[in-house]
C-alpha cells in the first residue's frame, strides 16, 4: 500500500473540513438533517466553484458500515408483527419501480430527446453504479447517466427534509443528534463491531448490493433480534456518518463543467419530480389497504439512496427498518430486472443516437 500524496491528502482535508463547516452552519440555520445536507451543500458549493474536494474511500465504507448497524438495530421481534402489510408495500414497490421507470422513459425521450439507451438507464429508479457500468456497455452517454442519478438522489435528499419541516411540523433533535442510550458497555461495542465486520466480510463474496451497507446491518440484525444487545451506535458516530456521506455526495460534481451539470439538473428535476409524484401516489395507496403511516411510505418509495434515505429517517423519527429494507429491495428489482428488461425492450426502444 503507498501513501497518498500531499495533493490527495489536501483534497481529503478540504473535503471533510467543508463537511464539518457546512454541518455546524446548518445545525445553527436550524436546518433538518444538518450534518449531512450542510456537508452536500459545502462540498458542492466547492466543486463548481472548480475545487477538487474528495472524500477517502476507506473512510466513506467505514462510516457507512456504522450506518448499516445503526438500521440493523431497528429490527425488534415487534417487526414480526407486521411482516403482513410489508408483504404489500414490497408488491406495491415492484409496481412502483415499472409505473415509474415507464413514465421517465417517456419523458427523456419525448420531451428531453435523450437517445434510448441513455433515457433508459437514465431512468431506473436506483443502483447509481451498477446502471452506470451496464448502461455504459450498452452504447449510453456515461455522463448523463451518472449526472442524472446523482442529481436525482442531489434533489431528494434536499426536498424531502424540508418539506417535512414545512408541512409536517418536524422538530428536530438539539444539534441534528439522535437521542444516546442511556448506558452503553464494552460487550455492546464490541457486538456492534463485530456485527460491522463480520457482516461486511460474509456480503461482500455474496455480491449483495452495498455491501459494506447491507452486511454491516444484516450481522446487526441478527444480534439485535437474538436479544444479544439492544445498543445503538454513539450519536457522535451517525453525525460523523452524516457528514462523511454529505461530503461524498457533494464531491460527486467534481470536474463537471458548469454548462452540463445545468442542462441536466432541468432534465434531472423533472424526472425526479415525476418520480416523486408517482412515488406519493403509490404511497397513498398502501396506506389506504394496510394503515402503514404516509410519512413512512414516503420515504420507503422515494428515489433516493439506502443511505442517505435511511439517514433521513433517523433523523425525522420514522421506521428505520421498514425504510431501508424498501429501499435495499428497491435497489436488487432495479439491478437485477432492469439489464435484463432492456434486453427485451431494445428492439422497441430503438439504437442510441436517435434524439439528442
Amino acid at each position: 500500500m503507498t501513501l497518498p500524496d500531499r495533493r490527495t491528502v489536501g483534497a481529503w482535508t478540504l473535503s471533510l473540513g467543508l463537511g464539518a463547516a457546512g454541518g455546524w452552519i446548518f445545525t445553527q440555520i436550524g436546518a433538518p438533517l444538518p450534518w449531512m445536507l450542510g456537508a452536500i451543500f459545502a462540498n458542492l458549493a466547492a466543486a463548481m466553484a472548480g475545487l477538487r474536494p474528495k472524500v477517502p474511500q476507506p473512510l466513506r465504507f467505514g462510516m457507512v458500515a456504522v450506518l448499516g448497524v445503526m438500521l440493523g438495530s431497528a429490527f425488534t421481534p415487534g417487526i414480526f408483527d407486521h411482516i403482513g402489510d410489508w408483504v404489500v408495500s414490497l408488491v406495491g414497490l415492484l409496481f412502483y419501480v415499472v409505473a415509474s421507470t415507464g413514465a421517465v422513459i417517456l419523458f427523456f425521450r419525448r420531451v428531453v430527446r435523450f437517445g434510448p439507451v441513455t433515457s433508459y438507464f437514465a431512468a431506473a429508479p436506483g443502483g447509481l453504479t451498477e446502471m452506470i457500468l451496464v448502461g455504459t456497455s450498452m452504447g449510453g452517454d456515461e455522463r448523463v447517466i451518472s449526472l442524472v442519478h446523482a442529481i436525482r438522489i442531489l434533489i431528494t435528499v434536499f426536498t424531502l427534509p424540508f418539506l417535512y419541516q414545512i408541512f409536517a411540523g418536524y422538530d428536530r433533535p438539539a444539534g441534528g443528534l439522535p437521542p444516546a442510550d442511556a448506558l452503553v458497555t464494552a460487550t455492546d461495542l464490541g457486538l456492534l463491531a463485530a456485527s460491522a465486520v463480520i457482516g461486511a466480510l460474509v456480503a461482500k463474496p455474496l455480491r449483495l448490493p452495498a455491501y459494506f451497507l447491507t452486511g454491516p446491518m444484516i450481522g446487526s440484525a441478527v444480534v439485535h433480534l437474538a436479544g444479544l444487545t439492544a445498543a445503538h451506535p454513539p450519536p457522535v458516530a451517525v453525525a460523523l456518518a452524516q457528514v462523511v456521506i454529505g461530503a461524498a455526495i457533494g464531491s460527486r460534481f467534481v470536474g463537471v463543467p458548469l454548462k452540463a451539470m445545468r442542462d441536466t439538473f432541468v432534465a434531472s428535476l423533472g424526472s425526479t419530480s415525476i418520480i416523486l409524484v408517482i412515488a406519493a401516489g403509490f404511497a397513498w395507496t398502501v396506506q389506504a389497504l394496510t394503515g402503514i403511516p404516509f410519512s413512512s411510505l414516503i420515504l420507503a418509495f422515494s428515489p433516493g439512496g439506502v443511505a442517505e434515505m435511511s439517514l433521513i429517517a433517523i433523523s425525522l423519527g420514522r421506521d428505520v427498518a421498514f425504510v431501508s429494507t424498501h429501499h435495499l429491495v428497491r435497489i436488487m428489482i432495479v439491478v437485477m430486472l432492469a439489464p435484463l428488461a432492456f434486453k427485451i425492450l431494445r428492439r422497441w426502444l430503438g439504437e442510441e443516437g436517435e434524439g439528442r
